[in-house]
């Protein structure tokens, strides 16, 4: 089942065209990845998904909702969550109250003032500190952890929304390969619940989690297909990898 459709979208900045016409399909319960060398246009269709910018022409489709000019707010409470890049998390707060207000954020008030209901809350925090190896940092600052915790911190907050699309602007920049490896470990068993778009250009950590990729490059859809379909595309091969 298609959960997000991109039909014929287009961007521009000015004089500068950033998306041309693209067209994607993200399949239910798959990682997608989006890559292509800089400049090619895949953080700002990540932003036209996510509602940080709309799309000049074309459609966006989530759910079978055509979102392409929701608030990024109701796309938010529709099930759409979105990391980017630079971390944005409470530096002077806990990494249990990161979580905390993050999932907070997404409850109605009626819920949160049921002694239940913080409970609940509770034993979900811990869980998600547990999943992303944050258990023994929950009293942390969160402003005092590793740049790879911070960026686990953040993933956990988008995860513990539930949401059914979870867009990761390169999740792992800035990480040791050993903490990439491990953010690939700590990424899979999300498939079983949401859906992930990745922007990322670390080729082998990309291809290690996704189903599929996307290749765009000035703005254009070079070739979209399967892993293995992408390592063997011409035009991937004439375009993509003398400009990475």
């Amino acid at each position: 089942m298609k959960i997000l459709e991109i039909n014929n979208v287009s961007k521009n900045f000015g004089v500068l065209c950033a998306l041309d016409n693209v067209s994607v399909s993200v399949n239910a319960n798959t990682f997608h990845g989006l890559i292509g060398p800089n400049g090619s246009g895949k953080s700002t269709l990540l932003s036209i998904i996510a509602g940080a910018h709309y799309a000049d022409n074309g459609s966006v489709v989530f759910d079978k909702n055509n979102i392409t000019k929701t608030l990024p707010e109701i796309r938010a409470r529709e099930g759409l969550s979105l990391k980017f890049q630079i971390t944005a998390i409470l530096p002077e707060l806990s990494t249990y109250d990161n979580l905390l207000l993050s999932i907070q954020s997404s409850q109605p008030i009626w819920k949160l003032i049921s002694s239940k209901s913080k409970g609940l809350l509770h034993d979900k925090i811990m869980d998600s500190l547990e999943t992303f190896k944050l258990a023994d940092r929950a009293d942390t600052l969160a402003g005092e952890l590793s740049h790879g915790l911070q960026q686990w911190l953040e993933i956990a907050m988008a995860v513990i929304r539930e949401p059914k699309l979870l867009l990761l602007d390169e999740p792992t920049g800035g990480m040791s390969p050993e903490e990439r490896r491990a953010t690939g470990e700590l990424l899979m068993p999300i498939k079983k619940k949401c859906t992930l778009i990745i922007v990322e250009h670390d080729l082998d950590f990309i291809k290690d989690i996704c189903d599929n990729l996307t290749v765009l490059d000035q703005g254009k859809i070079v070739d979209t297909g399967t892993v293995e379909q992408i390592k063997l595309s011409k035009k991937v091969q004439e375009v993509y990898t003398t400009r990475v």
